[in-house]
């Protein structure tokens, strides 16, 4: 991140208000939406950042409804984004990978137009190993009549009909990228003001990539055609230049290498999880959003992902999502599939 000068430091609310200008209809709500999960952000950061002093690394003891063990930042991230959430009165439901049903807005605080998916901290597991870790949000408008709380109606839309979404990647640096359909942006938190700052503006990832992020345990479970499809990405059967293979195991990290770096992360059905495994409102259509708003494309091995019309709160899918010509790959090579 370089500034040759003070007068080229713009403040994601000073980001925000400009992008905002643009479009004289625009009522301030969205930007209130992410002001609030930028300050949500800067709290886990915080805490993130703190895991080795405080007594948050870990188990909580708990599961959440995908059965998983949950960790205890899980519950804290997920705390944290709810109450800096529920009152503003933008939404008027939430939903989030760790609760089972819908988060309503509490009785004393209106309720807006807008509903909120998020995962509230993705790859926690690998924490307690100082591996990054993040946040995924999805923004989608109220479809319900009303001006009470909304239902789970609002929240099964397909991918296309996001306003927004985008992640927050706490590493080395925290760094937030979100996209309201007009680019992808990326802001790199400095600590020592507080404040997110633009460092990454109209992110656009290489057409075709050079990083393969896939989990190869899971090689024995795959079917030929996605055997073939990776032998293709290694350079095996000598149709293209061999990829390098770059796997962390933390999603929002594998992403965000791939989408400034260029590359493909593939976690497609298997014969364990033929459904796929990530979750489709939480993680796979956020950041389908953002990978298409900076000239790549995601897919579920037979269709353009945000094209899928969700049918459960936790749905899970299959995952290609990176450089455009790298998932238009594996879209030829599976179609033996269909």
């Amino acid at each position: 991140m370089i500034f040759h000068s003070d007068t080229s430091i713009v403040t994601i609310d000073r980001f925000i208000i400009e992008q905002e200008a643009k479009f004289p209809e625009a009522t301030g709500e969205l930007s209130g939406i992410l002001y609030d999960l930028a300050v949500a952000a800067k709290m886990i950061s915080s805490k993130v950042r703190r895991a080795g002093l405080i007594d948050i690394l870990g188990a909580a003891g708990s599961e959440n409804v995908q059965g998983e063990h949950q960790q205890k930042l899980d519950v804290i991230a997920n705390l944290i984004i709810t109450k800096a959430m529920d009152h503003g009165g933008r939404l008027c439901a939430m939903a989030s990978e760790e609760e089972e049903g819908i988060i309503a807005i509490p009785p004393q605080f209106r309720c807006g137009k807008y509903v909120l998916l998020f995962d509230p901290l993705d790859g926690s597991s690998n924490i307690d190993v100082n591996v990054p870790v993040g946040t995924i949000f999805s923004v989608l408008r109220r479809i319900t009549p009303g001006t009470g709380n909304g239902t789970v109606e609002d929240m099964l839309q397909p991918g296309f009909t996001q306003v927004a979404a985008g992640y927050v990647i706490y590493g080395s640096s925290t760094m937030m990228v979100y996209t309201t359909g007009h680019g992808a942006h990326g802001f790199t938190l400095d600590p020592s003001i507080g404040e997110f700052l633009l460092s990454h503006p109209h992110i656009r990832t290489p057409e075709r990539g050079k990083y393969l992020s896939v989990n190869d345990s899971y090689e024995r479970y795959w079917s030929e055609p996605v055997r073939a499809l990776m032998r293709r990405y290694r350079g095996l059967d000598s149709q293209r230049e061999p990829m390098n293979v770059r796997y962390v195991g933390s999603l929002v990290a594998d992403f965000h290498r791939n989408l400034l770096g260029g590359g493909i992360f593939v976690y497609p059905a298997n014969s364990k999880n033929p459904n796929g495994k990530l979750r489709l409102l939480y993680e796979c259509n956020p950041l389908a959003f953002i990978q298409e708003q900076a000239g790549g494309a995601c897919s579920d091995g037979r269709q353009r992902l945000m094209d899928v019309v969700p049918t459960e709160l936790h749905q899970r899918s299959p995952l290609f999502l990176g450089s455009k010509a790298d998932v238009e790959t594996a879209a030829a090579m599976l179609q033996a599939e269909r």
